[in-house]
């Protein structure tokens, strides 16, 4: 990957690597940032990091206003996104091969997928699936079909517009008979029925990595591939409880007393970050919003906060005398790590 590139370029390039034919996606992996000197296990979490990321929030290229989203929805809820487009381009065979390759280096996984969707990804019959109004990712469509849960009549104008979408995927007209079969009708086409064929091709995608005999087999593994939104949250306690707070040597570069602010400062950061914001700590620190077993602190003589991922070490500059001239430089550091380890 090319850190000297736009970031639709970056894209693009991933999309190549994950598009090409007849790759084992289990062997080993050798990732190289190119305008980048960092080198090690560090640049490849950051490589599995971006392309979840991408996954999870969107691409940047435009094939539509606004960005490429695969997957839309609520958290806990997201269902594909129904994009002809997307479809017909692969984009959820590479989402498929993107999540298996991730999983099999122990990389960051997919949160939030819908339980409507892993029940028929994984084998069982969209007949049988429990589908909430949650997964109504359309909120027009969710506001519709939600209508027709009331006993509540309905004004001329909604059955007008209720009708109009249901003729339009092919199901008879409202009437006062069929209220409630319209609305069971109507859900299941609007979370199964439009993302049948983009299930299918991120299934087919998750089988080209090889997991996908763990994953029916043993389904105790499917969580851990598809964990929900809040297994994904961090709270200061979690990052504190791993922390290896540095011990003042003679060999150290800076004196005991700017080495205990320092750390002070650290501490005083992540018990006031949100989960949100100890995710790019995390990501900063290590490579990817994954929890090591250590994370390692060093006081130093520097002039930004740094990192060395490999080794699970951040690197904080000793002369900090204020908090908050601290937590603007650490914030700067922790967000620039799209452009790389810690350049700003």
């Amino acid at each position: 990957m090319d850190l000297r590139d736009t970031p639709a370029d970056r894209e693009r390039a991933i999309l190549s690597f994950y598009k090409m034919a007849n790759i084992d996606w289990a062997c080993p992996l050798s990732c190289t940032l190119k305008g980048d000197p960092a080198i090690g296990d560090g640049v490849m979490r950051h490589f599995f990091e971006t392309i979840m990321s991408k996954i999870q929030h969107g691409f940047e290229i435009n094939f539509m206003p606004g960005g490429t989203l695969l997957f839309e929805g609520e958290k806990d809820h997201l269902i594909p996104s129904t994009s002809q487009l997307l479809f017909e381009s692969d984009f959820f065979l590479v989402a498929g091969r993107m999540m298996g390759h991730s999983f099999l280096h122990e990389g960051p996984t997919f949160a939030g997928l819908s339980p409507a969707i892993m029940h028929v990804l994984f084998g069982g019959s969209p007949e049988t699936t429990t589908i909430e109004i949650a997964d109504c990712a359309d909120t027009d469509v969710r506001d519709l079909i939600s209508m027709l849960e009331s006993s509540k009549e309905l004004a001329a104008e909604d059955k007008t517009k209720i009708t109009e979408l249901a003729v339009s995927w092919d199901l008879p007209a409202l009437t006062s008979q069929n209220r409630m079969w319209l609305h069971d009708k109507l859900l299941y086409h609007a979370v199964i029925g439009r993302t049948w064929k983009q299930v299918k091709q991120l299934r087919r995608g998750l089988k080209e990595t090889l997991i996908w005999p763990l994953l029916t087999e043993r389904k105790d593994t499917i969580p851990f591939l598809f964990p929900r939104s809040s297994d994904m949250q961090f709270t200061p306690e979690m990052i504190l409880e791993k922390v290896n707070w540095p011990v003042h040597n003679e060999d150290s570069e800076v004196n005991l007393e700017d080495q205990c602010r320092l750390t002070e400062f650290l501490r005083r950061f992540i018990e006031n970050s949100s989960s949100n914001i100890l995710h790019v700590l995390l990501r900063f620190w290590v490579g990817w919003s994954l929890l090591p077993r250590y994370l390692d602190v060093e006081v130093v003589e520097c002039t930004f906060p740094k990192s060395n991922t490999c080794f699970h070490l951040l690197k904080l500059p000793g002369h900090y005398k204020e908090y908050l001239a601290f937590e603007k430089d650490l914030l700067a550091a922790v967000w620039s790590t799209d452009s790389g380890f810690g350049l700003i």
